[in-house]
């Protein structure tokens, strides 16, 4: 029997074409991040160096995060990848001028892709997306994290030692480059025809964030699982290289096995959410185990040998690289249905804070100690975001 509704409910636009482009978005925005961490040995780029950089992305991701849900309204999220991509092209020509004074300048143009990306690709996918497939689907869309870092650590490596560390630059501007036709294509599909609603003031956006104690923890929970995440990816190579005894191509296959492990950690972390329907619970085992791999890594990493050393880099990127398309899926569960984007924004904002921090505490307890006392003291604050999860998974507000 057909349902009367369902025959004059017009089709929403399909999922995967709209599921492709924002997975893709986030792979060419990883393969900018990581870049630099990547060829950092062969560019002889210095720890503090890759931290100036982080720190650029995320300084002017962080508001551009915060203010973006008013132009994913306005220009529809597609829209927002073709800019965000442009950003990139601009970011990767600046990196391959090759001083620190670029790498600061390629810092903050990346920013400007860094901080929209997630909320554009959250405001697309939840209207075109059950609820019950909810936290499958944002999974899958976060494996472009994983789906650019593993190509970058695998080929950037080889392309900096044969052709210099320039041409790495040049092949991922050259990849948004010509993404950005592909969004403008589907751009007209996906344009929203609804009026959207008024904008935000400051205090409105920050109060879809402290209005329920839930969304507020996840927030919390996400500023030290950000910074454990980036601290993986961006310095990953120079701790094996420095402290765990591997080679600069056998740092980049450990990191490799890392992505690759973050790459199955969010499609299975999300298909186990789906299937239990319990996310918090999830990410509460998400925040253990990242915990748990980087305190063995920071204090007796050297010790473990090459399989070993292996094995616990891919347990490591199944959870701290693995959490994130979960995550994304809560916030869209609990946030107010019109303002999806904007709660994404307005939360994502903790998030980046923690990657804002964390070059400087790993600058800070490189001088001054090592970088395995840098991942053990991440793994102490992984361990208490875990517990705020704990903590407000009970009741929807403070008040």
């Amino acid at each position: 029997m057909v349902d009367a509704n369902s025959a004059v409910r017009p089709a929403p636009p399909a999922l995967l074409p709209a599921l492709g482009a924002m997975t893709s978005l986030q792979a060419l925005v990883a393969l900018a991040l990581f870049a630099p961490g990547v060829v950092a040995p062969r560019a002889h780029i210095e720890v503090w160096q890759i931290s100036m950089f982080s720190c650029a992305v995320f300084a002017v991701g962080i508001p551009a995060s915060f203010w973006c849900g008013g132009f994913i309204t306005r220009m529809g999220s597609l829209r927002i990848a073709s800019l965000c991509a442009a950003a990139i092209v601009v970011s990767m020509a600046l990196a391959s001028l090759g001083s620190a004074a670029a790498l600061l300048a390629a810092g903050l143009c990346l920013g400007l892709a860094f901080g929209p990306e997630t909320p554009a690709s959250a405001a697309l996918l939840a209207r075109l997306v059950t609820a019950e497939r909810r936290a499958f689907v944002f999974s899958v869309r976060q494996t472009g994290n994983q789906i650019g870092a593993v190509c970058g650590s695998l080929v950037l490596p080889a392309i900096a030692i044969s052709l210099g560390p320039a041409w790495c630059y040049a092949a991922v501007g050259a990849c948004a480059l010509l993404a950005i036709p592909l969004f403008e294509r589907l751009q007209r599909a996906y344009a929203g025809k609804a009026i959207p609603p008024p904008e935000l003031d400051l205090r409105a956006r920050l109060a879809l964030v402290t209005a329920d104690r839930r969304i507020a923890m996840l927030a919390l929970a996400s500023m030290p699982f950000s910074a454990m995440q980036v601290s993986l990816n961006t310095v990953f190579v120079t701790l094996g290289t420095r402290e765990l005894g591997l080679s600069h191509i056998e740092a980049g296959m450990a990191l490799a096995c890392a992505q690759a492990g973050g790459l199955v950690g969010r499609l299975g972390w999300g298909y186990v959410a789906m299937r239990l329907d319990a996310s918090r619970m999830v990410l509460i085992v998400i925040g253990l185990g990242m915990a748990f791999c980087a305190a063995l890594l920071g204090l007796d990493g050297a010790s473990l040998g090459r399989t070993g050393q292996f094995a616990m880099a891919a347990l490591f990127g199944l959870t701290a690289s693995g959490w994130n398309g979960v995550f994304i899926a809560e916030i869209a569960r609990l946030a107010p249905q019109d303002r999806i984007g904007e709660t994404t924004g307005a939360v994502l904002t903790a998030s980046y804070a923690g990657l804002l921090a964390a070059p400087t505490l790993l600058s800070i307890l490189d001088a001054t100690a090592s970088l395995g006392a840098a991942f053990f003291a991440l793994a102490c604050l992984a361990l208490c975001g875990t517990l705020a999860l704990i903590w407000g998974g009970h009741g929807k507000t403070d008040k």
